[in-house]
């Protein structure tokens, strides 16, 4: 029997929660990454994931915010060696952020040393929750057959990672419906599933369909400005 589809959200904060505001563009400055956070707290968003260089600026900035502060490591390809990333992750939990992705190993992964991906991935768990941070594993769907998708998913699991995520939006590629099927198959309850670079309403109501607990964009402001709209439209008062 197919999984049920979860219940869509029904209130403005429903959908804000499920949604990380993404400012992790190479060429966004200071002011636009301010510009950004304030965005993000003016709409009650669930996080905001920012580049390790502006951590302590997002951190500050979000000081007593009910907005989650996130950062990136091993970003965008994944290819810094377990050392590398395990000093850049504990240093981004050390500045404050609670929502850490880490880019899986794409190249390892594909090269099938599946005990470097696993042995990286438990490591990383182990620190985040330590010290109350959140892991996000992000995969890089675009480079992976099936198969190596759902390895990527196994080992996240395995690691106790709290989301997998489909993709850094830097490589080929954002979420597709088929790969949110596989990866939510594959996963357990327990573990989130996120879509990365969803750009309306429509589309991140339809990756809640397909079992997402949390979406990635910097296209928020338009998606809850129409999200606003179609709730008026429902209950006009």
């Amino acid at each position: 029997m197919a999984p049920q589809s979860p219940t869509p959200p029904t209130t403005y904060e429903e959908l804000a929660g499920m949604i990380g505001h993404s400012l992790v563009s190479p060429e966004l400055t200071d002011e636009q990454v301010l510009a950004g956070i304030e965005l993000a707290k003016t709409r009650a968003v669930g996080f905001v994931s920012v580049k390790p260089c502006d951590l302590d600026l997002a951190a500050r900035s979000l000081a007593g915010s009910s907005v989650r502060v996130g950062s990136v490591c091993g970003f965008p390809h994944g290819s810094s060696n377990t050392a590398a990333k395990l000093y850049e992750l504990r240093d981004l939990i050390r500045r404050g952020a609670r929502e850490i992705d880490l880019v899986i190993t794409v190249s390892k992964l594909l090269s099938r040393e599946f005990q470097h991906v696993q042995t990286e991935l438990l490591q990383a768990a182990e620190s985040c929750h330590k010290e109350g941070a959140r892991l996000t594993v992000t995969l890089e769907n675009g480079y992976l057959t099936d198969e190596l998708k759902i390895i990527g998913c196994l080992c996240a699991e395995r690691a106790e990672a709290d989301f997998v995520n489909t993709s850094t939006g830097f490589g080929p590629g954002h979420w597709t419906g088929p790969d949110l099927v596989l990866m939510r198959k594959h996963t357990p309850e327990e573990m989130g599933v996120e879509a990365e670079g969803v750009r309306t309403l429509d589309e991140a109501l339809e990756v809640h369909g397909l079992g997402c607990g949390r979406i990635r964009t910097n296209a928020t402001a338009a998606v809850l400005d129409e999200w606003k709209a179609r709730l008026r439209e429902i209950t006009p008062s």
